[in-house]
């Protein structure tokens, strides 16, 4: 399945990946819209494992930080498990620094990530 916004979201031996179309992302680039499309889509859909992929992705507001921990806690009432892959270093620092590292978890790429959830 693909939803055409500014997000993409493919399922991938059940589990479901949402990235990025645009390399920026913030109140600028559509957060909002960003935020209530994800957050749409796991309202209906309920996955049980969900990958959030930065590939791409070179920027990002601290709003951006909220959307996740929004969907964190979203999932977290259900047992959905979120996972981040294709973080670049630089918007890793960002979740180093605000001690968020100790709540994702972070793949090099998607497929690693998937392949994480095979081995839960």
């Amino acid at each position: 399945m693909t939803q055409e916004t500014s997000i993409k979201t493919e399922i991938q031996n059940g589990v479901v990946i949402v990235s990025f179309a645009q390399p920026s992302i913030g109140a600028l680039n559509g957060i909002g819209e960003i935020s209530k499309a994800i957050n749409d889509y796991v309202d209906q859909n309920k996955p049980q494992k969900l990958i959030v992929d930065f590939e791409g992705v070179k920027f990002f507001s601290s709003q951006a930080l909220g959307m996740l921990i929004e969907l964190w806690r979203k999932l977290e009432k259900y047992q959905g498990k979120m996972v981040i892959s294709g973080i670049n270093p630089q918007l890793y620092r960002v979740f180093k620094i605000t001690n968020l590292n100790k709540i994702f978890q972070f793949f090099d790429d998607s497929q690693s990530a998937v392949k994480s959830f095979g081995e839960n």
